[in-house]
């Protein structure tokens, strides 16, 4: 049986593998003729290197992400192709089976792909299997072909296991602490996105290297825009119309500023590819932006919902409109703190300071 004969088992038709790759690839900021090669790329996926996936401090708020997505499923198009011999949430196996498992998979060439925070702590935190996930992170680690760290909490160690007295890292720290070199990749928000997990799988199979990244270690294809210029309340935003009251309707959609958002200082595409196959994210839905993708969350960005104070404008205090949306790994991403300053210059954004802005 072929490739794309399996893929039919599945009931995913061509026209649907196709769309596929060609909105990944659009993603991915690749031109159209891109498509064929990574569709032939991921036609041959079975012969690519199996997946292991390591769960530490967590909630497994990412694999639940990542297995829930809707038809056709990149979970079966990419994850299953990949054949994923290790993970503990979605693997049928428990026990002395599982560990078996990962240590066939060690003898192979695989991606790592590491959900959760890790202790840096004493070795008595965040046991699997009687060892510590410190110890197991740096055994594959050590072989891995590349290392995909997904959600804020494995790439940074932030989250709810950053408050935590275990000293929680992200995986990047833990390779460098142990001079492994192993390519990493960061993937954070709260959870990962499915469609940038997806992204950046196709692009290694297709190039067998990791995209180009920011200072972070994010894909920029992914994390290269300040949510705040594609904010669909960015219109709001140059008129001075900030939400104060939840309960006034007229008020509905208006900037989330006041309410805590940080759109302004966080990268990420979620304002053009939404959650769940388009159908909803954070703002659109009525909530502020909580700065998930960025490494200052959650711990520097809380609380979520109160107004922060550096940026510069008419109103809301003193703030330093040039440290808004702070380049990441050389991005040309500074048009914020220019368009702060245009608009203050134009008067859009001049509200009499009595209306409590």
């Amino acid at each position: 049986m072929g490739n794309f004969d399996l893929l039919k088992v599945k009931g995913v038709s061509r026209r649907d593998f196709m769309k596929l790759i060609a909105a990944t690839t659009a993603a991915l900021g690749l031109p159209e003729l891109f498509v064929p090669q990574a569709a032939n790329a991921l036609e041959q996926a079975l012969k690519k290197p199996p997946v292991i996936w390591l769960e530490g401090m967590d909630c497994t708020g990412c694999t639940e992400s990542a297995i829930a997505t809707l038809n056709p499923s990149p979970a079966e198009l990419i994850l299953d192709m990949l054949s994923i011999r290790y993970h503990e949430t979605i693997m049928a196996g428990s026990g002395n089976k599982s560990e078996e498992a990962y240590q066939e998979a060690l003898k192979e060439k695989y991606i790592l792909i590491v959900e959760g925070a890790i202790p840096s702590k004493e070795d008595r935190f965040c046991m699997v299997g009687g060892k510590p996930f410190r110890k197991i992170l740096i055994e594959a680690a050590q072989k891995a072909q590349a290392i995909i760290a997904i959600g804020s909490c494995a790439s940074e160690g932030a989250g709810i296991p950053g408050a935590c007295a275990t000293g929680a890292v992200g995986v990047g720290e833990i390779l460098k602490a142990e001079g492994i070199s192993t390519p990493l990749i960061n993937l954070p928000c709260c959870p990962v996105k499915p469609t940038t997990l997806i992204g950046t799988l196709l692009y290694y199979l297709t190039y067998q290297k990791v995209p180009a990244l920011d200072s972070q270690k994010r894909p920029v294809a992914f994390y290269g825009t300040l949510l705040h210029d594609n904010c669909p309340r960015r219109g709001h935003f140059e008129h001075g119309e900030f939400l104060k009251d939840w309960n006034d309707p007229i008020q509905k959609q208006y900037c989330l500023l006041l309410k805590g958002c940080k759109g302004p200082k966080t990268y990420t595409d979620c304002a053009q590819v939404w959650w769940n196959d388009n159908t909803n994210f954070c703002i659109n839905a009525g909530s502020p932006c909580s700065g998930c993708s960025e490494k200052s969350f959650y711990k520097e960005f809380s609380p979520l919902y109160a107004k922060q104070e550096n940026f510069d404008i008419p109103g809301l205090g003193p703030i330093n409109a040039d440290t808004v949306g702070p380049v990441i790994g050389g991005a040309a991403a500074v048009g914020l703190g220019i368009h702060l300053v245009a608009t203050v210059a134009s008067g859009r954004l001049k509200k009499d300071h009595k209306e409590g802005l």
